[in-house]
């Protein structure tokens, strides 16, 4: 699921589920034919969509933590609270399990919006919201995540 592209207004049905666009259901067709990982977001309150394989390598990293420090058991415990495997139906439809989607008011309006190589799932008016408030400081944000530290010469 590496360089997804592509924000989508989806909506979620009675019991939850959410239809996958096909444009973006194209991008996942390697992934498809594993399970997907589902959780709550660290920094946003919405949910992170993993394919099994990006999730093992996060797992990895995550393993690698000394479980003898109690910052290390707190992380482990919050990052993987609330985790589901989960996967996609016949009709490319994914249940969102109503735990998570209560905790990240996922009702009926839904944003999927790539982020790299997991999938957002957002309330569609948090989402809008949170684009908003990210627009106002999004030129320092930028310079000062993406901005050259002065090492090229021109």
């Amino acid at each position: 699921m590496s360089h997804l592209i592509g924000t989508y207004q989806c909506k979620a049905d009675p019991k939850g589920r959410v239809k996958i666009p096909t444009a973006l259901g194209k991008q996942l067709s390697d992934a498809r034919q594993q399970a997907f990982v589902i959780k709550r977001a660290v920094f946003q309150p919405c949910l992170e969509l993993y394919s099994l394989a990006e999730w093992n390598a996060l797992m990895e990293r995550v393993n690698k933590l000394n479980r003898f420090k109690k910052k290390n058991n707190d992380f482990i415990r919050r990052f993987t609270a609330g985790v589901k495997v989960v996967e996609l139906d016949a009709t490319d439809r994914l249940q969102i399990p109503r735990d998570l989607a209560r905790i990240a008011s996922i009702e009926k309006e839904v944003v999927l919006s790539a982020a790299v190589n997991i999938i957002e799932i957002w309330n569609a008016e948090r989402y809008e919201k949170a684009i908003d408030e990210a627009a106002v400081d999004f030129a320092a944000l930028a310079e000062e995540v993406m901005g050259d530290d002065g090492d090229d010469v021109s």
